[in-house]
């Protein structure tokens, strides 16, 4: 059998690997926070004929030796933690992150996890959550009668409450970095979580030991980039149907082999 059809296999799904993930890249460019990811591969074990420097006479060696590759593989999906574009909305609870940093989220099971989506809501208890209800830790709980919420870029909160004429401090916003965020396990939802490969989370003040800083009444747009992403799709399937072609061309020759009389 030609090792062509066994190659050329391993470029298809290759090529079908950077496709789903152009595609996924593609399907989140209006989500809010989402960082895209990059396909990444590597060559397989190559079938040697001949190592490079076999002796070839008593006085000469083979200066390149004969080496077949066999074909590639997925080494990494890996995040790209480039900052996005801010978007202005002027709502109140909108912010977002300059610089490096994601918000910690606790889900209801007490397990935190973190995301660089700063649309917030408040809920039912004025205390403030993301779309899906997880809430911010630390805690910051709006009062009922607050007017005139302000984030500082450094992450604090304040308000000016009924009967007040001065602001006055209701919470304190923090970041978490990693050593490696492209270790993050992706969740789904705008949510990451730990792992071995991130690094332990470390905690700190907005501004301070190089975390970004707040911007309140914005958000964090997707750092999807549509014209990369629409030329990565067409360099992928120009690369898949050129495997396909040489599957096609492999069973071709395997069809005039088998045809050949005697």
């Amino acid at each position: 059998m030609m090792q062509s059809l066994y190659t050329a296999s391993t470029g298809m799904l290759s090529m079908q690997t950077q496709i789903d993930t152009t595609a996924n890249n593609i399907a989140n460019v209006n989500t809010i926070g989402f960082k895209k990811s990059r396909a990444e591969f590597a060559d397989l074990m190559y079938k040697v004929m001949e190592y490079a420097g076999t002796s070839t006479s008593d006085v000469s060696k083979s200066p390149t030796g004969i080496e077949a590759g066999l074909g590639s593989r997925p080494t990494a999906i890996n995040k790209i933690f480039s900052e996005g574009s801010l978007k202005q909305t002027d709502n109140q609870l909108d912010i977002a992150v300059t610089g490096r940093g994601f918000f910690k989220l606790e889900l209801p099971d007490g397990t935190e996890v973190y995301s660089r989506n700063g649309a917030f809501k408040i809920d039912a208890n004025g205390i403030v959550v993301n779309s899906d209800g997880y809430k911010m830790v630390p805690e910051i709980v709006i009062p009922p009668d607050a007017t005139n919420i302000s984030i500082g870029t450094d992450g604090t909160v304040t308000a000016v409450q009924t009967g007040q004429t001065q602001a006055t401090q209701i919470g304190k916003l923090s970041l978490t970095n990693f050593v490696n965020p492209a270790g993050l396990h992706s969740m789904g939802d705008n949510l990451y979580i730990e792992t071995d490969s991130s690094g332990q989370p470390v905690e700190g003040n907005p501004g301070s030991d190089g975390l970004g800083v707040i911007r309140q009444g914005f958000v964090e747009l997707s750092n999807v980039e549509l014209v990369v992403e629409l030329t990565d799709l067409i360099t992928g399937q120009r690369a898949y149907d050129s495997n396909s072609k040489v599957i096609t061309t492999s069973d071709e020759m395997l069809q005039t082999v088998n045809g050949l009389k005697r």
